[in-house]
């Protein structure tokens, strides 16, 4: 007798995967992501194929989010160390055997050219995070010590290249975990009160420490100009300053709706540099103005809440600590991208998430997000 096994249908077997995923978190990427498409056409479509290499970077980053997504909190835990060991293993071969671009030592060919700083943003509070999971419970001074020697390791090295924009991005994810893991507020209240007084200091002395036969202690002299054209942009409005002054023209100019879709006359008269990557802040509020600006922002607030309430629910210490350093981390990247853009923050070269260009940048977040929603996946099957 001859058994016919009848095939489930298509929709019966992709059910398990599809099940348990965050739908308010998802609406909030889809909103995102279509505003990031929406731009980058606008600010883009006479500059190559950046629109069209946005999409795909930005479908490649939906891809390794899918499939991160299904993989459980505790086999992204078995992780942690191999790949923080590897991530530091190819800094250090970096400033070894690196490949050096307009001063800045931050690629290795490993067959082909790859920047390992991307990898950290990930693998520093992913080990941080399984630091603290382990140390659950039993927690001493000690081994705050030890996770901030962690941190110190790649982020030394990565201002080292020099890359200050990545080296605060791998800080702020890697001391976030730190933070929620409970760091002591009488050591963090006396570092942002000295934190306070040094940029007041800063401000108030301008004239002094920015002339130009002076030099800084730890910081490099492209560093130093970095900070002191932002304290005053128009001491060299057609180089230095170049930037930050025409990020503000732009924005100001968008005014309450904008100029239009595709009408901002700063962006396609190419007086907004790097329009479609770290500036296109300024492109987007030229021509979608502060209504457009106020819809953005929503998103991003939607997320990183949203984000914030997977953190307080997850089931394990591990899953927490992660999910409040993605979210904020990702906070960091919208608050330095607009900061440095509207003149409020030095110039370091940091992405605007889901609407910047920039292919490793995307598959990054992708990672991310998808370890974000493998933990709200986590949750939901725990209460179940």
């Amino acid at each position: 007798m001859n058994a016919v096994l009848s095939k489930p249908p298509l929709r019966q077997r992709l059910k398990p995967l599809l099940e348990g995923f965050d739908i308010p978190l998802l609406l909030a990427m889809l909103w995102l992501a279509g505003l990031g498409l929406m731009s980058m056409y606008s600010a883009g479509f006479d500059h190559g194929t950046r629109f069209v290499d946005h999409a795909r970077n930005m479908a490649l980053a939906a891809g390794i989010m899918f499939v991160v997504a299904q993989v459980p909190p505790q086999r992204l835990m078995a992780l942690a160390v191999p790949l923080y060991t590897v991530g530091v293993a190819l800094l250090v071969a970096t400033a070894l055997f690196g490949i050096t671009k307009k001063g800045a030592t931050r690629w290795l060919n490993v067959g082909i050219v790859i920047q390992p700083s991307e990898i950290l943003k990930i693998a520093t509070p992913l080990m941080l995070a399984w630091w603290f999971q382990r140390r659950e419970g039993q927690l001493r001074p000690l081994d705050f010590g030890i996770a901030l020697a962690l941190l110190a390791v790649p982020t030394l090295l990565v201002a080292k290249q020099p890359d200050l924009g990545t080296s605060i991005l791998v800080f702020g994810a890697g001391f976030f975990v730190v933070f929620f893991a409970g760091f002591p507020w009488r050591i963090i209240l006396p570092a942002m009160i000295l934190g306070v007084a040094g940029i007041t200091a800063l401000v108030m002395s301008e004239e002094k420490i920015c002339q130009p036969d002076l030099e800084w202690p730890v910081l490099r002299e492209y560093q130093k100009h970095r900070v002191c054209t932002l304290l005053d942009p128009h001491k060299d409005p057609l180089g230095k300053g170049f930037h930050i002054i025409q990020g503000e023209i732009a924005i100001g100019s968008g005014g309450l709706t904008g100029k239009g879709f595709m009408k901002g006359t700063q962006t396609h008269l190419e007086f907004i540099p790097e329009r479609t990557t770290d500036f296109i802040f300024a492109a987007y509020g030229e021509e979608f103005g502060l209504m457009g600006a106020l819809a953005l922002l929503a998103g991003f607030t939607a997320l990183i809440l949203r984000g914030l309430m997977i953190a307080s629910e997850a089931p394990t210490l591990f899953g927490r600590l992660m999910a409040g350093a993605i979210t904020l981390a990702f906070f960091t990247y919208v608050f330095v991208n607009m900061g440095m853009v509207s003149g409020i923050l030095p110039v370091v070269g940091v992405p605007l998430p889901f609407i910047s260009y920039g292919g490793t940048a995307m598959v990054t977040l992708g990672l991310s997000l998808g370890i974000l929603l493998a933990i709200a996946k986590s949750r939901r099957g725990k209460k179940g």
